[in-house]
């Protein structure tokens, strides 16, 4: 994945209390532009390209053979990425998550619809992603017991933002040659300290446990601050950032 580039890192500050104009991202961009100049399609393009894995969570769990919805995705985004299959995008749909869910339901609705109309009209016989076949279970609804679409489609891009941010994180810290540092505490922020100390920490770094206490702190809001970036990235206003950031923290939760 890549990291939000220095560009990309200054939206946050639109979060901040003084901010009185939402900066412009990708996404607004994009709006802006409806795709047809070469920065929009280059914005979008790097936007499907971040936030692969939600959509292809979602096709997974709504189709159940594996190749058929590795297929699906890739056609999915060869027409997002096409002039015609972003023709139809409303700029007051506001985050990039709406939109790409929205677009993503549809395209399979249609997928649907297309087997449904050869099957009825005879035609060449093409792999179904209807009713499905001894090789090809095709489209059906997901196992009750799995995640419904909806919910893991939110819950890889909870998870994609996050591993964004932290990616940025870890990239600032190399930069400054502070990647020992950054290993050390990470655990702080993936919440993977069930069998680690902050004087264990402490010890591997050459700190006081107060110094790494400190430095967990400053850690964590730095990346907040990152992780509210990446957000603005796929929003279109600060309203939508605040509400994605909540969503994602209940989205964590559930």
């Amino acid at each position: 994945m890549q990291s939000p580039t220095a560009q990309d890192n200054k939206p946050a500050q639109a979060l901040s209390p003084g901010a009185s104009q939402f900066v412009t991202t990708k996404w607004t961009r994009v709006l802006e532009a409806r795709g047809d100049s070469p920065e929009a399609k280059a914005a979008l393009s790097d936007l499907c390209a971040a936030y692969y894995a939600p959509v292809s969570a979602f096709i997974r769990r709504s189709v159940s053979d594996e190749e058929a919805a590795r297929d699906l995705t890739q056609e999915f985004f060869a027409r997002l990425l096409s002039a015609r299959g972003f023709s139809a995008v409303d700029p007051q749909r506001g985050r990039f998550r709406s939109y790409l869910l929205g677009a993503v339901k549809h395209f399979l609705a249609e997928a649907h619809q297309r087997e449904r109309r050869l099957k009825r009209g005879g035609g060449q016989p093409v792999e179904s992603v209807d009713a499905g076949t001894d090789t090809s279970p095709g489209l059906q609804l997901p196992d009750a017991k799995t995640p419904s679409p909806d919910l893991e489609f939110d819950r890889k891009w909870a998870l994609t933002l996050i591993d964004r941010a932290l990616d940025a994180l870890a990239a600032e810290h190399l930069a400054a040659g502070r990647a020992e540092h950054f290993q050390a505490l990470k655990p702080w922020l993936t919440g993977d300290t069930e069998s680690l100390s902050q004087a264990e920490a402490a010890r591997r770094l050459g700190l006081s446990e107060g110094a790494v206490k400190v430095a967990v702190h400053r850690l964590r809001r730095r990346f907040r601050e990152l992780l509210k970036a990446e957000i603005l990235r796929t929003v279109n206003s600060r309203t939508e950032a605040e509400e994605e950031l909540c969503d994602l923290q209940a989205i964590l939760a559930h």
